[in-house]
């Protein structure tokens, strides 16, 4: 992964997550300047399925000029190979293996952040998907699943197996996104191994990925959360690094964002219903609607018809007021982020 970092700067990853950062959003957020390079929402493996045809439409119909990794969760060690050495038949940048989603569904399956309680079936899981992978290799985890202090014994199974990279969400699977994160874990993986560290976690401006990188010394950012809400991020961050001009969104872009995604996500239904396209963008909605005002919120959750969404939408965001640099403290959606926006708490 070290060819696909920036000099200068650090590299800017969107984060996968399922069901909003689909081939449609990967669009709208390049036209906004994007990331370096995307990851696919995580594909499902089991014994006997195939592979999701919706997310690989993410690899094999991504116009974006961003490359894009396939990401991949489960339990089973033998099906997750398998399913490796297929995706390597695409134009993907690599193959990520998802440990840290801390769905309670999932985890219950003993996948994603499930299977940090598990150290001993990673270590044989990472091994063998490390053999059968012939390009990039990179893992996504969490710092363990209960306490901060399981994280060492996972990093020398990842440093035993020669990863390409890693991904760091800095909270444990039961902090959920509750917390604030906790920068110390990353320092230590930057510290140990000899591939790329991303840091994850809490980014929702550029001075909160500019904090996080200080504090850490990672080679790189990946968000997800602090993007929905401002896809114009990544570009915000590359301004600070490269002494240009920052991008300052006002609501009126906002709007435009919302409306392009809108339309691009309703390019991707077979059967248009506008009353369920709806419903669908809200869950998209729910993260960019943070600052807004609770007028907007409670008002967005009550719409169901094409029209009154527009109504709403242009009746609150037509207009030239720059854009809120981050989302409200006591936000449900973003818990923790005064930290990282904190200078003092920054380690030399």
């Amino acid at each position: 992964m070290r060819d696909l970092l920036v000099k200068q700067r650090p590299a800017l990853v969107l984060a996968p997550m399922q069901n909003v950062t689909d081939l449609p959003f990967m669009r709208v957020c390049a036209r906004r300047g994007g990331p370096d390079w995307f990851v696919t929402e995580f594909i499902r493996i089991h014994s006997v399925a195939k592979l999701d045809p919706y997310i690989l439409r993410s690899i094999t119909e991504n116009s974006t000029g961003k490359p894009v990794f396939a990401q991949i969760i489960g339990s089973d060690t033998e099906s997750m190979v398998r399913a490796a050495r297929e995706l390597e038949n695409y134009p993907i940048a690599g193959v990520d293996l998802n440990l840290g989603c801390p769905s309670p569904t999932v985890c219950g399956k003993s996948a994603g952040g499930g299977l940090l309680r598990q150290p001993a079936e990673i270590d044989r899981m990472v091994g063998e998907l490390r053999q059968a992978i012939r390009g990039r290799f990179t893992i996504k985890t969490r710092l363990g699943y209960h306490d901060p202090a399981e994280f060492s014994q996972l990093l020398e199974v990842f440093r035993k197996h020669s990863i390409d990279g890693l991904t760091i969400h800095a909270r444990t699977v039961m902090d959920r996104y509750l917390t604030p994160v906790r920068p110390d874990g990353i320092r230590m993986a930057v510290e140990t191994l000899s591939c790329p560290v991303i840091a994850n976690g809490n980014v929702v401006n550029a001075s909160a990925g500019k904090n996080f990188i200080d504090r850490t010394k990672a080679h790189g950012l990946m968000i997800g959360r602090g993007a929905i809400r401002n896809p114009w991020i990544f570009d915000q961050i590359r301004a600070h690094y490269e002494g240009t001009s920052s991008v300052q969104p006002r609501a009126v872009d906002l709007l435009e964002y919302i409306e392009d995604l809108y339309h691009e996500l309703a390019r991707e239904s077979y059967d248009f219903d506008a009353v369920k396209h709806v419903q669908r963008m809200k869950k998209t909605m729910m993260y960019i609607a943070q600052g807004l005002g609770e007028d907007f919120e409670y008002q967005l959750r009550r719409v169901s018809q094409e029209a009154e969404f527009f109504v709403l939408c242009r009746a609150h965001l037509n207009h030239q007021t720059p854009l809120i640099d981050i989302p409200p403290e006591k936000s449900k959606l973003f818990c923790g982020f005064q930290e990282l926006l904190d200078q003092e708490n920054i380690t030399p």
